[in-house]
């Protein structure tokens, strides 16, 4: 694959996401970076600010995803809208990568969740790198399986991730855009 032709579906957030950004603007790969109005973006490469029509494609019943989650997000303005961007990164993605924590119960922690959760009931590869773990893991339809060093295969990526990105964290996704497009 030639990072030329990929494109690298986001959100511009601290931390994983800005990480992703960073890594896809070092090998040539384009950006589409999804917000929101007053939204504060880390990265400004490839900004798609979502009209709110857009956003509202993206809306999802918290109920249904708190449940789905097995616990409960706020019901904010903010929240919903972090959620309808992720909605649109894994919508436009082929394949999602996440960078946080796998639970006990199998889902991922925090908003990022959400995310890792819809790419599953959309059937489409994920790969979560676990911090905790230091290792990769990849979803095979009912359970989380190491993946050790995956490569990229899609030309459409999604990629979501914790706040709170370790060095480890940033070394996976350095090292994952490097042995894709090295």
């Amino acid at each position: 694959m030639k990072s030329e032709d990929c494109i690298l579906f986001c959100g511009a957030a601290n931390g994983a996401e800005a990480a992703f950004g960073a890594a896809a603007e070092r090998h040539g790969i384009d950006e589409v970076n999804f917000s929101f109005e007053g939204h504060k973006d880390s990265r400004t490469r490839g900004i798609r600010v979502l009209t709110h029509e857009e956003l509202k494609q993206g809306d999802v019943s918290l109920t249904y995803v708190s449940r789905l989650m097995n616990r409960t997000y706020p019901d904010t303005p903010l929240f919903r809208k972090i959620l309808q961007t992720i909605w649109h990164q894994i919508n436009n993605g082929q394949e999602v990568y996440v960078v946080g924590q796998i639970l006990p119960d199998g889902t991922v922690k925090g908003g990022t969740g959400w995310g890792a959760e819809f790419a599953k009931l959309c059937n489409k590869p994920l790969f979560v790198f676990d911090q905790d773990k230091d290792e990769w893991r990849r979803w095979s339809g009912d359970s989380w399986v190491p993946q050790p060093a995956p490569v990229i295969t899609h030309y459409h990526i999604a990629a979501s991730g914790t706040r709170e990105l370790r060095p480890n964290g940033l070394k996976a996704i350095n090292d994952l855009f490097d042995r894709s497009f090295g």
